[in-house]
């Protein structure tokens, strides 16, 4: 058992929590189960498995520098987690553990990343050196001396406001270099220099010859290489169709995602309502000549799983047949005028409809199978949903979110009819449901790289935030379900708002636009809903207000796709300043 002490000083507050939703970590950050308690000031983490494990926890990342608030050098509301610890019997310092990942989290991406060469002069370095200074004053004082205020495991708060302080500044590091690495990373390839060196370095390899503007993968290299810049898109709710929406997609997208949720193209079995969708696609292939992303075919998340579904959830061989009938009626519909579909997403979850492992994987091949089949012209992605997989630390039916991708990846390379051209992932954060608190940016870029291990190109197929503050509620898991404890939604910085919505827009566009393998990155929704509209994808997740009025996000993100089409750096300040 592992066991961390928790100040209510500068740090998280321990009377607050259990409503954190912490979870235990793995290897290779894969969530585990676990249990969590509190008591007096020390949170008790009891593993259900036999490997090392780490505690991850949100918390406001604050602390800081002399003469001001901490709130003036808060990196946020963000979930944090520690490094793989030996059990013990003593407790250890829960903010020490935190920083002590971030300093190791930084350094090995710096490694990765090639940034060593920057100096000990650099400004990124001087300020790093700093947090790891006081990381070391931070273990210096973990226990108490005499007569030091202390708590439960005699560490001193004074060591708890120390590593509080390093945490702070790691993570202000990692996401300046995350940026430095991603403006590096973005000049290499939109000048064609990485595509042609990784070229040549593998005609040195082997004699064979890719395709023209086919994906490259050299051996070793943990990705694939691209040719070509990625596309900006957009999704789009197919209960409203308005000029002023459709003026928004022609100033900022290269191609519109029309999300095809079962429950409202089939809201009662065998009844389709087809007609919003029509409009939509209607429009960007003859008016704006936009390609179109359609899908997730099927995702069984409770907002987009129709309820006859549940009917025969015991009954797989029929769900099956139901989820055949579904996928080949709207291929079949719109195999003319979509270039790419997503055709599954976020079974690797399995939160809403109880399914086996084996069923998991044998519904991605049949919906794998049938659009190859009906439309074999088509690009064909599998989208996983809550990338971070917190959700298999409380779910022993679901698939870490890596294992599940590399599965299909792998069964791809022995059945060529299974394969998917890419890898989609709904990179969200900020809404108080599961699986989507808010990270820093070191964080995301980390979590595109892992993925980009499984060689093949990524598509960012959701990547949002929210324009103001979503207020904790009570999550049902499940139709029927008791509701759980609210999920705290978290925030980047300082509270989520239209202009801090469109800062971290503009940011993670420019992390995703730099990856070499990265083929494109759509936002989540165009327009919040108006009254009598159907829910969004997240409140106030959208580029356009209720009315039609934009938001700074909307030029945000206008200005990123000018940027990637002109082959300039998309963030207005250099990364590294």
């Amino acid at each position: 058992m592992l066991s961390f002490v928790v100040f209510d000083a500068e740090g998280v507050d321990s009377r607050h929590f259990p409503p954190r939703k912490a979870y235990l970590v793995g290897p290779d950050e894969t969530p585990v189960q676990g249990a969590i308690e509190l008591r007096a000031g020390v949170v008790d983490a009891k593993k259900m498995v036999t490997t090392t494990v780490g505690l991850a926890v949100q918390m406001h990342v604050t602390g800081g520098h002399a003469g001001g608030g901490p709130e003036s050098h808060s990196q946020g509301l963000l979930t944090v987690h520690t490094c793989l610890l030996p059990d013990r019997d003593e407790p250890y310092l829960l903010t020490i553990e935190l920083a002590r990942r971030q300093i190791m989290f930084v350094l090995n991406k710096m490694e990765d990343w090639g940034l060593f060469d920057l100096g000990a002069e650099h400004p990124l370095m001087t300020e790093f050196d700093g947090a790891r200074e006081t990381f070391t004053q931070a273990l210096v004082a973990q226990r108490a001396g005499s007569g030091a205020p202390t708590t439960a495991g005699g560490f001193s708060a004074a060591a708890d406001g120390l590593a509080t302080k390093a945490l702070t500044t790691g993570i202000k590091v990692g996401e300046r270099m995350t940026l430095l690495n991603a403006e590096r990373q973005y000049r290499t390839r939109v000048s064609g220099a990485g595509y042609r060196d990784a070229a040549a370095h593998l005609a040195r390899l082997t004699p064979e010859r890719p395709r023209p503007g086919a994906p490259i993968v050299l051996p070793g290299a943990g990705h694939c290489v691209l040719e070509e810049m990625p596309q900006v898109g957009c999704a789009v709710s197919p209960g409203s169709f308005t000029e002023v929406q459709q003026r928004a997609i022609l100033a900022s997208c290269d191609f519109v995602t029309m999300p095809m949720r079962w429950v409202d193209l089939e809201p009662s079995e065998g009844k389709y309502h087809f007609a919003s969708t029509d409009r939509w696609i209607e429009w960007a292939v003859r008016t704006a000549k936009l390609p179109v992303v359609a899908g997730p075919l099927v995702d069984l998340r409770p907002q987009s799983a129709p309820d006859f579904l549940f009917i025969w959830e015991n009954d797989y061989d029929t769900l099956r047949e139901i989820v055949q009938e579904h996928v080949t009626a709207v291929v079949t519909r719109y195999r003319r005028t979509i270039s790419r579909w997503t055709v599954a997403s976020g079974l690797n979850v399995n939160m809403n409809l109880k399914i086996s492992f084996d069923q998991i994987v044998d519904l991605t091949k049949l919906c794998i199978a049938l659009v190859r089949k009906l439309h074999p012209g088509a690009k064909v992605q599998l989208e996983v949903a809550q990338p971070w997989g917190e959700y298999h630390s409380m779910n022993r039916r679901s698939i870490p979110p890596l294992q599940y991708a590399e599965t299909i990846v792998q069964m791809g390379a022995a059945q060529p009819s299974m394969q998917v051209d890419a890898i989609a992932i709904r990179a969200q954060m900020g809404h108080a449901e599961p699986g989507l608190s808010t990270r820093d940016l070191l964080s995301l870029s980390a979590m595109l790289d892992r993925f980009a291990s499984l060689e093949k190109p990524i598509f960012v197929s959701s990547l949002g935030c929210p324009s103001g503050p979503i207020a904790p509620t009570p999550f049902t898991p499940r139709a029927g379900a008791e509701p759980v404890d609210p999920y705290e939604p978290g925030y980047w910085r300082e509270p989520w708002s239209e202009s801090q919505q469109a800062s971290w827009l503009a940011a993670a566009t420019a992390i995703c636009a730099s990856k070499p393998y990265v083929q494109g990155i759509c936002w989540q929704d165009l327009s919040d809903p108006g009254p009598g509209q159907a829910a969004p994808e997240m409140p106030l997740g959208g580029l356009l207000g209720p009315t039609g009025v934009p938001k700074p996000s909307l030029t945000k993100l206008a200005q990123a796709r000018k940027g990637i089409k002109e082959g300039r750096w998309v963030l207005p300040v250099a990364a590294g300043s």
